[in-house]
């Protein structure tokens, strides 16, 4: 169906037929049966204290105000993570402020992390309830000069809610926030949060999020306060401001970040280097340019323990979970791999 309806999507500017898919989501109109594949238990990944369906899941920025996120579940994912949210709810940056690059399967998007703020987003997701595993990506408000206050609100705020909790400091569409990897900085947010974990008593799962723009010097860094400082999960990576001289669309030279099949090579050879550095004391969330099964396994065998998608999703449609698991499935089978776990880091 997706494929009669798309010439129709993409005629829409982009921000206005995502929030169409948006609306269609909350409709809750497909059977989740519909998106389940044969020999899915090949799949299942046990990590952060849960376990995942399968290793394939939707990234933040989708489901920017968590509107639809037990919808997505029923599209086959194995998780889905909500946001970026902000303690108070912001308009974002001026539109139009994402661009498809039909040519090149990527977007380039400026938003600038509208959404509805933290009230609204946690009563929402505490009346809906979740099916799944649920991720909530937080993020400081653009015009508030302590950033680490706004995480600290973020996490205050979603530690009794959530299954685990990205700290995004990676998004180059807001000022100053890629400053927090410096290792200092970093150094100073991650024992802010993990205070706040202690005098609750939660034990919540804390992810980072990390931009694919660092220098490769930074990866020994971020690694050390990483270790040193609790996080359960790296996600590599954002989008990236850079990688646009090949690239063929109009719209390339665009300001934002990057996403989908410009940034696949970009972002895993990132995951290969942190994935030595880390010597499986952290496990790496592998994302960008994750639009099939081939592209899933290469981000699994350079280190990756799951995944997420963003861009392909768009591309695909909402069958894209289902298609990237029974390829993946299939690429198991040939290798003579029982489980996906045995695949993490086999090509390093």
């Amino acid at each position: 169906m997706f494929s009669f309806l798309r010439p129709f999507l993409f005629s829409l500017d982009p921000e206005s037929a995502h929030d169409l898919a948006i609306k269609s989501l909350k409709l809750n109109p497909l059977p989740k049966n519909m998106f389940e594949v044969e020999d899915e238990h090949m799949l299942q990944v046990e990590i952060l204290g849960k376990k995942f369906p399968n290793p394939i899941g939707l990234a933040a920025g989708f489901d920017k105000s968590a509107e639809a996120y037990n919808s997505l579940l029923k599209l086959g994912f194995g998780f889905v993570e909500v946001g970026t949210v902000t303690p108070i709810k912001q308009f974002g940056n001026t539109k139009p402020r994402m661009f498809r690059l039909e040519n090149d399967k990527a977007l380039i998007n400026r938003l600038g992390f509208n959404n509805d703020g933290i009230e609204v987003i946690k009563n929402r997701i505490k009346t809906e309830g979740k099916i799944g595993i649920l991720g909530v990506n937080i993020g400081p408000n653009k015009d508030n000069k302590d950033q680490k206050k706004d995480f600290c609100l973020g996490l205050k705020n979603f530690f009794d809610i959530a299954d685990y909790i990205t700290i995004n400091i990676s998004s180059p569409n807001t000022e100053g926030l890629r400053d927090f990897h410096d290792q200092e900085k970093l150094k100073d947010l991650l024992v802010s949060l993990n205070k706040i974990k202690k005098e609750n008593k939660k034990n919540i799962p804390l992810l980072l999020k990390v931009s694919p723009d660092i220098k490769d010097s930074n990866i020994p860094d971020i690694v050390e306060v990483s270790k040193k400082n609790n996080i359960a999960a790296i996600i590599l990576t954002n989008t990236t401001n850079t990688n646009r001289d090949d690239l063929k669309s109009v719209n390339k030279n665009e300001e934002g970040g990057l996403s989908g099949e410009p940034l696949q090579q970009i972002s895993t050879n990132i995951i290969k280097k942190f994935y030595k550095h880390l010597n499986g004391k952290i496990p790496i969330v592998g994302v960008g340019g994750v639009d099939s099964g081939k592209s899933a396994y290469e981000k699994i065998i350079a280190g990756a323990s799951l995944l997420q998608l963003y861009t392909g999703f768009v591309y695909r449609g909402p069958s894209t979970a289902k298609y990237i698991k029974k390829e993946l499935i299939q690429i198991l089978k040939n290798e003579g791999i029982k489980n996906i776990k045995d695949a993490v880091g086999k090509g390093i």
